[in-house]
């Protein structure tokens, strides 16, 4: 048995929390001094589970790294500030695509609750994950989300995230926006368009993320036929009808997408309305393994390093 797995099956909470802490606070520090290209070897045969090839890369794991590493436009900056991306956003297909923005603030004690809406989403700018959703303002835990919104603002995700360079600069802060829920699945969907050279090829669709089982993921074609793959998460139990706005989405994702190499621009469909939301440029970081892991190479042959170099 692993050290960890020893640890938290044995240590209470109350020991094995500030444990954690501290080992993220010494991974966080160490990441500000190791080299980039060494560090993702590193991390790639770990999680990915083969050795990174930067020198002649062919999957769609291994272009991403080398992305990372290669693909610098300052441009990206904007495009994944939770904040800032929606200005950018709108700017290109318009306002009505937007989720409302209920506030911006720089640290968590600015956030006046009174002046927020019952229902309501916070969210830091910077990062990925640190997320308050906020069903009833009556019930609502705020020490839990100060806890969690303001540890996510001690760390730049440029170093926490795996050197997602476009991070690096985005000015942390915490936006509230609007609680969005689709009255008839009765949970977000996430609809994430995997765009090469300006085109979608692929997506994936994020269901039961507000219940207590597992996030599904489940790939599709341009067709919106099922692919025989698991990557992340496993599949949902019964597959997933095709949104009323697929077309549209396909046709604003290539619009967002423009000439980027690779971006994943993702989507939601509400209540028979599309909205946007996030620009990404590595999926998962690039560290997620593909089952069965020739998916891994098919995605990787849509994305052509040539023309950055």
């Amino acid at each position: 048995m692993g050290i960890r797995k020893f640890l938290k099956n044995n240590l209470p909470d109350v020991v094995l929390e500030p444990l954690k802490q501290a080992y993220s606070d010494m991974h966080y520090a160490a990441m500000h001094v190791v080299p980039e290209e060494w560090y993702l070897k590193r991390q790639f045969l770990k999680k990915v589970g083969y050795p990174l090839n930067l020198d002649n890369p062919k999957t769609f794991n291994e272009k991403l790294q080398w992305l990372k590493l290669h693909d610098r436009n300052p441009l990206y900056t904007k495009m994944v500030d939770k904040y800032e991306a929606k200005k950018y956003v709108a700017d290109i297909i318009g306002e009505e695509y937007i989720i409302p923005t209920l506030g911006v603030w720089d640290n968590f004690d600015e956030i006046d609750f009174d002046k927020l809406p019952n229902q309501f989403v916070l969210k830091c700018t910077h990062d990925s994950g640190s997320i308050a959703i906020c069903k009833d303002k009556a019930a609502f835990d705020k020490k839990a989300a100060r806890k969690k919104l303001e540890r996510g603002l001690r760390y730049n995700y440029y170093y926490a995230g795996g050197f997602e360079w476009p991070y690096k600069n985005v000015k942390p802060r915490i936006i509230a926006e609007k609680y969005m829920i689709d009255e008839l699945t009765k949970e977000l969907r996430d609809y994430k368009f995997f765009t090469f050279h300006g085109e979608p090829k692929a997506l994936f669709v994020a269901t039961d993320r507000m219940k207590d089982d597992e996030t599904k993921f489940d790939f599709y074609d341009m067709e919106f036929n099922h692919l025989d793959f698991k990557s992340g998460h496993p599949n949902a139990k019964n597959h997933i009808e095709k949104p009323k706005n697929f077309d549209l989405m396909k046709k604003l994702a290539s619009v967002l997408a423009g000439d980027t190499a690779h971006l994943r621009v993702d989507f939601y469909e509400i209540n028979g309305r599309v909205y946007w939301g996030e620009l990404t440029f590595y999926h998962w970081s690039g560290l997620v393994q593909y089952d069965p892991v020739e998916w891994d190479g098919k995605f990787g042959q849509w994305l052509d390093l040539n023309v950055m170099k």
